[in-house]
């Protein structure tokens, strides 16, 4: 079955699928992206158990692989950009037979989110260090041009959103998500007063060595975003709100609201999908939610405004996308972590884990290549009172 769905599939596809036997499936050319199945039984077995995550784990454990001139992510690229479309009419009624539900395990509860983010967030810091650029960004660059590094790429970004909610000498900031630092410095070095929470143990150590080397003062906290208390004049959030959990998302933004002091400014970095897209997936089990985000959820902008309307009184009155700065970005993260691998294998991460990350960025960098996902910097402000 797997067999019979996948080929008229690919034959939309402008791609190749080459088999041992020399048998060719695919649209494609000569010049075109190459898939190489290299042990077909295996192959099929995994899409027929799991059309949704078969595809990610076959490649995780070797049975395709990309042809010796192709770029993974350029063989991606054409299926995300076809997604919608790439099943039949007829068969896509069939879509709840193979829609896993999301595990009630992952659900992000104050207990449920830490397992969440340890899992991912708490892999290794010397692992994140080897592709990561040395701001420690693990989020969407804002490239000015087509000469700029990375580094300072990052922090254009990070100034985006200090710009967005206002950070300037004296403003009470809280930012909700830690990272490793680098927005906690920037706005620090801006004369800010800076709250960053995390619930991340790994990146709190680190963090920590990273403010006393800049000299900065930031209070770190190790707490949960339900519970932080006090009025900020800021509160920024970049790509946060992905592990948050539509579930949870009115206590998120409710919690930024009650923080938020009067006439203060918000400014958030989301990844986000077209409404229809989230309408149609927001319950079901992926791939990346198995491997890489567990409990995570991608929200439309239409989501967020009806969660802002229906439990805040904040609004979106700013808005800029970095889709491509962000296909980019995994493009560098990418390369660089197959440049370190060794390094990186000597940490204890073995050829699956490879693999897996491999398609884990190429698999992103192809969504935000096609616009089949894209990410904005949101800027929340409260509606002036007539």
């Amino acid at each position: 079955m797997a067999q019979a769905i996948l080929r008229p599939t690919v034959d939309r596809v402008p791609v190749r699928l080459t088999f041992a036997d020399g048998s060719t499936w695919g649209a494609g050319g000569p010049d075109s992206p190459e898939m190489r199945v290299v042990r077909p039984k295996a192959f099929f077995s995994r899409l027929g158990a799991d059309t949704k995550i078969g595809f990610g784990e076959a490649y995780m454990a070797g049975d395709w692989t990309t042809g010796d001139s192709t770029d993974l992510a350029d063989l991606l690229a054409p299926f995300a950009e076809r997604l919608t479309a790439i099943v039949p009419v007829p068969l896509q009624k069939f879509r709840v037979f193979v829609d896993k539900k999301l595990p009630h395990a992952q659900r992000n509860s104050v207990e449920g989110s830490k397992k969440n983010i340890e899992a991912h967030y708490d892999l290794s810091n010397d692992l994140f260090a080897q592709f990561l650029d040395p701001s420690m960004s693990y989020s969407a660059a804002w490239f000015e041009s087509a000469e700029q590094d990375l580094e300072s790429a990052q922090l254009r970004k990070i100034d985006g959103i200090l710009d967005q909610a206002g950070v300037t000498e004296g403003t009470r900031v809280l930012e909700i998500g830690s990272g490793w630092g680098a927005l906690a410095i920037r706005a620090a070095q801006r004369g800010a007063k800076v709250t960053t929470i995390t619930i991340s143990n790994e990146q709190a150590a680190l963090a920590e060595e990273r403010f006393a080397e800049a000299g900065v003062d930031v209070d770190l906290q190790l707490v949960d975003y339900r519970d932080v208390t006090g009025e900020y004049d800021a509160i920024v959030s970049v790509e946060m709100i992905e592990a948050v959990g539509e579930e949870y998302w009115p206590t998120y933004f409710h919690t930024i609201d009650r923080l938020l002091a009067p006439g203060g400014k918000v400014s958030i970095q989301a990844i986000t999908m077209e409404h229809h897209r989230y309408l149609k997936t927001r319950n079901s089990y992926g791939w990346i939610q198995k491997y890489i985000f567990p409990g995570g959820l991608i929200p439309s902008l239409d989501a967020i405004d009806e969660t802002l309307a229906g439990h805040t009184t904040l609004e979106v009155t700013e808005r800029r996308s970095l889709g491509q700065d962000y296909a980019r970005t995994l493009h560098e993260w990418r390369d660089a972590f197959n440049r370190n691998w060794d390094t990186i294998n000597a940490q204890g991460f073995d050829e699956t884990f490879r693999r897996m990350w491999e398609f884990y960025l190429a698999y992103c960098e192809a969504g935000f290549r096609v616009g089949y996902i894209d990410v904005f910097q949101l800027q929340m402000t409260r509606p002036k009172e007539a």
